[in-house]
């Protein structure tokens, strides 16, 4: 079975971009010839540098009648490659491709343009749905300025529920964690946060505190009082792993506690709190403050590190 590699997107939505960021990687410096089959020309082209270092041969194809079952193969005779790209016209409607029997697609991914997206899910919303229905990767690019990238995270997850959503602006991958991605919910009387959660909620914090002001959690923790903390605070937190085995850290927030001198180092509790947002010297600002509502003795988790790796 001859790998396909399907990249589709309408015109301007960052698809040559990602092909040619493709190629240029080690880890497609593979052996064999790759061919690239091009069935749109936007305003970027690829660079014949590139082409040559990658053992890429590209051929275009501009009607859609031309690509065919018997066309392709005709290519693959002539090229011979070790896998196929195609990058795929966004103005076709992907439902009618159909590629020889000895082409399988090994991986489909669609690129989307931030700030054309509510235009093009408005008025072909049938075109956009059959690029993301199959597709395993999409990715949102030019997000700079975008407000309410949950709301087009939604749209495409209607449309497509297991795909991996990629949102990058300027400077790189948005790692944004969104309501809906919560391992708990935020209207719960008190967030409970296991493991998992915990580890999200205080990244999640970092970001988004306005999420959990005036929220409730609990979540067992280990006690650090730094030496130079106020009186009638300390830290409830987790170790976690967050990078490999050598680089651990203590994840936790100052809690305000009228009992701190009752807590011992490392003592494992259960941490019933409200969140506020208040300044404290050791932030060098306002940032999030736990007030605790109780705070109770308990036993060491299963797993006490929190690994992020």
């Amino acid at each position: 079975m001859k790998p396909v590699y399907v990249i589709n997107g309408f015109l301007e939505s960052g698809k040559t971009e990602f092909i040619s960021f493709t190629l240029a990687q080690p880890y497609f410096q593979v052996r064999g010839k790759t061919l690239l089959i091009v069935c749109e020309e936007g305003e970027n082209e690829y660079e014949e540098a590139l082409l040559k270092k990658s053992r890429t041969e590209i051929v275009f194809i501009e009607d859609e009648e031309d690509f065919t079952p018997a066309y392709l193969t005709e290519l693959e005779k002539k090229h011979k490659p070790e896998r196929i790209i195609i990058e795929y016209n966004g103005m076709w409607n992907f439902k009618n491709m159909k590629l020889p029997p000895r082409w399988g697609i090994e991986q489909q991914i669609t690129t989307i343009d931030a700030s054309t997206f509510p235009m093009y899910f408005t008025n072909m919303k049938s075109l956009l749905a059959e690029m993301l229905r199959k597709s395993e990767m999409i990715i949102f690019n030019r997000c700079d300025n975008v407000e309410d990238l949950s709301l087009y995270k939604r749209n495409v997850k209607a449309i497509n529920q297991q795909a991996d959503i990629i949102f990058e602006d300027a400077e790189g991958e948005i790692n944004q964690i969104f309501e809906d991605d919560l391992p708990y919910s935020l209207d719960a009387d008190i967030i409970e946060l296991d493991n998992e959660g915990y580890g999200i909620w205080y990244l999640d914090s970092l970001d988004n505190l306005e999420r959990y002001i005036g929220k409730t959690i609990r979540f067992t923790a280990m006690v650090l009082k730094p030496e130079d903390f106020p009186k009638g605070y300390f830290v409830p937190g987790r170790m976690a792993m967050t990078c490999c085995a050598d680089d651990m850290a203590f994840l936790g927030f100052a809690c305000k506690y009228d009992k701190c001198g009752e807590l011992a180092e490392k003592q494992w509790v259960k941490v019933t709190a409200r969140v506020t947002k208040e300044y404290f010297e050791d932030y060098g600002g306002e940032g999030p403050i736990l007030n605790a509502l109780t705070i109770e003795k308990t036993k060491a988790p299963k797993e006490p590190v929190i690994n992020f790796v």
